[in-house]
């Protein structure tokens, strides 16, 4: 069982709300000093940990209403899951990125290695559009922007963009997008961009993971901003995926959807992305890896890695997953 009060214990945390206080630039000189991996990736695949899900106001993990909420719990899972080298980065709104930056900076992760060193550091520009609210479709750019992306020294910019056509507020968030990938493209700053067919249902929308809405929501996609030079798109796994992956030829990254504390769905789903199709570049998730029941989120998200990057099968994965579970519980 993972303990997040072991590994970040409170008196850190007290440690980075004083800071916040008495030097409102640490975290903005660790960015600045933070070495850069010089290519995104060297590899052509990544495995990216999104953890931008509170500022949108989803915070339920499981059967958890608040799981996310505890931003103490969240940064140690956040934390624990960057210390695998499988994983290439994390996608975060700038709070998050600021306190991961002074956590690394203080060294009480990894003092002789720096945590972030290497890693991809990509901020949520648009969070405005909050779950349940009227406006939820209407999601212009109200965190980071490109040029906040520039200034902090990070490695690329993330959009979503939620598609109704019976929606208005779509065409804003779409218009809005547009503008952030040209201003990041302005800045050589790749963009990671999340678009979504969504459809009305009682009191709240739905993702529609259809092939046919997933293929003609991937060609609108591709088409925004003066260039699609820099833009990878991250879509949800359907079934008939490959006619998803033929709709473009920009890379894409599986998202990982709510987690139900049991990851063998989502390794399998990512195996058979890779295995379907050269457009298919790895996963950008969150909650499946962060959440994994009561065990330690950094297996499950070496079990991906090791997908991603080092072509293991999903047996493989889900063994090596097993046995290092198998030994916690009898620890």
């Amino acid at each position: 069982m993972f303990s997040s009060q072991q590994y970040l214990p409170e008196a850190v945390i007290a440690r980075l709300v004083e800071t916040r206080i008495a030097d409102p630039e640490f975290s903005l000189r660790a960015a600045g000093a933070r070495v850069r991996r010089p290519n995104l990736a060297p590899t052509g695949r990544l495995n990216i940990l999104a953890a931008d899900h509170p500022a949108r106001r989803v915070t339920k993990s499981g059967r958890d209403p608040l799981g996310m909420a505890d931003r103490r719990d969240y940064l140690a899972r956040i934390l624990r899951v960057l210390e695998c080298p499988l994983v290439d980065g994390v996608m975060a709104t700038m709070d998050v990125l600021e306190d991961l930056l002074a956590l690394d900076a203080f060294g009480k992760m990894a003092p002789s290695a720096p945590l972030l060193d290497g890693k991809v550091l990509i901020a949520s520009l648009n969070r405005g559009g909050l779950a349940g609210a009227s406006w939820e479709l209407d999601d212009p750019i109200s965190g980071a922007t490109p040029a906040t992306c520039a200034q902090w020294s990070l490695d690329g910019a993330n959009l979503m963009l939620r598609i109704a056509d019976q929606d208005a507020g779509s065409l804003k968030t779409l218009l809005a997008t547009s503008r952030a990938i040209t201003e990041a493209n302005a800045l050589g700053l790749p963009t990671f961009l999340e678009p979504l067919p969504m459809e009305h249902i009682p009191g709240s929308w739905a993702i529609v993971k259809t092939k046919e809405a997933l293929a003609r929501i991937a060609g609108v996609a591709s088409a925004l901003g003066d260039s699609s030079r820099r833009l990878w798109l991250k879509l949800p796994y359907c079934e008939g995926f490959q006619t998803v992956t033929r709709a473009t030829t920009l890379p894409i990254l599986l998202l990982g959807g709510e987690s139900a504390g049991d990851p063998p769905k989502f390794l399998s789903e990512l195996a058979q992305g890779l295995a379907c199709s050269p457009t298919v570049r790895g996963a950008l998730v969150g909650r499946t890896v962060l959440y994994p029941g009561a065990a330690d989120p950094l297996p499950v998200a070496e079990a991906a890695g090791r997908i991603i990057h080092q072509g293991w099968s999903v047996a493989e994965a889900l063994a090596a997953l097993s046995s290092t579970q198998s030994q916690e519980s009898r620890s």
